[in-house]
């Protein structure tokens, strides 16, 4: 028996921890999203995930620990779901870009729930709030380093560009975050438009 794993349901303890994990965040998203932080508690999300306390703190130490893996699950999935667009998409900039606002935007309307935890739940308390801020930082980043792929001598220098990017994020999820409470009266495709206009108007020089 020496260093094996025991395998229950072909599953082994890991990959059945992983998948506690997995079903705890996505109900944290849920939960979070649907009822807001307050009522975002450990036993409104053992119930939405249908587990025990007891798992819940198999996989995290507090609650906090919970809604920022939820937001940090979020924020990831809109990096990799861009870069992917980006680098999956040929042609001129404009057609780039679009690609990318169009993938993002069709997460917003498929899955609204994650886009509200990353735009409106973010800032629900000081360390979400905190985490907010750095995230903001490393879209802002990807933004600048984007920006010079794409345009060449047309982007803004680097200092600036980081400065444009972050200016741009945080404009962009307010307005997604104004869309999805109702008070933006824009379609999916304006809503691109809008993206699209606003990424270029911030970080290219004309």
């Amino acid at each position: 028996m020496g260093g094996t794993e025991r395998s229950y349901g072909g599953k082994t303890a890991v990959e059945r921890v992983n998948e506690r994990r997995g079903r705890l965040i996505a109900a944290t998203i849920d939960v979070l999203s649907g009822s807001g932080e307050a009522h975002a508690t450990m036993t409104a999300i053992c119930s939405a995930a249908g587990l025990t306390e007891r798992y819940f703190y198999e996989s995290f130490a507090s609650l906090d620990d919970a809604l920022l893996a939820a937001l940090d699950t979020v924020c990831d999935e809109i990096l990799d779901l861009a870069t992917s667009a980006i680098a999956a998409t040929p042609g001129s900039a404009e057609v780039r870009v679009h690609a990318v606002m169009e993938a993002f935007v069709g997460l917003v309307v498929a899955e609204p729930e994650k886009a509200r935890v990353a735009v409106i739940h973010a800032s629900a308390n000081p360390r979400l709030r905190s985490r907010r801020s750095e995230l903001l930082e490393t879209f802002a980043d990807f933004v600048a380093r984007e920006a010079v792929d794409l345009y060449g001598e047309e982007a803004w220098p680097t200092a600036r560009a980081r400065v444009h990017g972050l200016v741009y994020i945080a404009g962009f999820s307010e307005l997604v975050a104004s869309w999805l409470s109702g008070d933006v009266d824009l379609t999916p495709g304006e809503l691109v438009e809008t993206a699209e206009s606003l990424f270029a108007a911030m970080t290219r020089r004309r």
